[in-house]
């Protein structure tokens, strides 16, 4: 897989910060803010959905995962997928949290330059290249996932990236406005645009990793790696 791949790589050493990190903290993504904790049965038939739908990926591809299909692969009624995740959007959102909390697991205390002691610039360049190849293997889903436009910016591992990415940019030029120009750069990182340049445009990721490389350097006025 792309996105492990990248992250198994060796890393070469990085000094130590010169400013302490607040302790790595986890913002979770498997339910809504307001949804109360899963009883025991409740989670297990969670799950059993959720595994249904991913079979259902892996025999039709994302196109083939509706509320009944899901209902019927796991043998309970159309109703039980409703009430669990509310729509089909719901529903894909939930299977993409399992790599979104991994991916947070990784930028808040994983190794560097992903991970803390690393500058904070080349975690950020890190985490693009992350979020980019984690997208590109997951395509298809994140499409259909983030089909209603009200909803991309508010699902809590979306949240956590823009949190992140603004405190990198916090440190690297404090001057700025750093919410603002985080929802910039994490606009590169569009699953919308990834497709576009990818699939249509016959990008190669490696184009896509330069550019990011390339608009962190301009953005933060700092070098691009060589």
């Amino acid at each position: 897989m792309l996105y492990a791949g990248f992250m198994s790589a060796t890393l070469p050493p990085f000094p130590k910060p010169q400013e302490p990190f607040d302790p790595p903290r986890l913002l979770e993504v498997g339910s809504a803010p307001d949804e109360p904790c899963l009883r025991a049965d409740a989670a297990r038939n969670r799950a059993r959905l959720l595994e249904a739908a991913t079979r259902l990926i892996a025999e039709h591809g994302v196109a083939g995962v509706t509320m009944e299909a899901v209902a019927a692969a796991a043998g309970v009624g159309k109703g039980t997928v409703f009430r669990r995740f509310g729509d089909r959007t719901g529903l894909l959102m939930a299977l993409l949290d399992h790599s979104a909390h991994t991916l947070q697991a990784d930028f808040l205390g994983g190794p560097p330059p992903l991970g803390p002691g690393a500058p904070a610039v080349d975690r950020l360049r890190a985490l693009g290249v992350a979020v980019l190849y984690r997208s590109a293997e997951q395509l298809d889903l994140l499409l259909a996932a983030q089909s209603e436009p009200t909803r991309r910016h508010s699902h809590p591992s979306t949240r956590a990236l823009h949190m992140h990415t603004t405190m990198l940019l916090r440190q690297v030029v404090p001057d700025a406005d750093c919410a603002l120009l985080a929802q910039t750069l994490l606009g590169y990182l569009d699953p919308a645009l990834i497709h576009h340049l990818t699939q249509q445009c016959g990008m190669p990721l490696e184009r896509l990793e330069a550019g990011w490389n390339d608009l962190v350097a301009r953005v933060t006025g700092t070098d691009a790696p060589r």
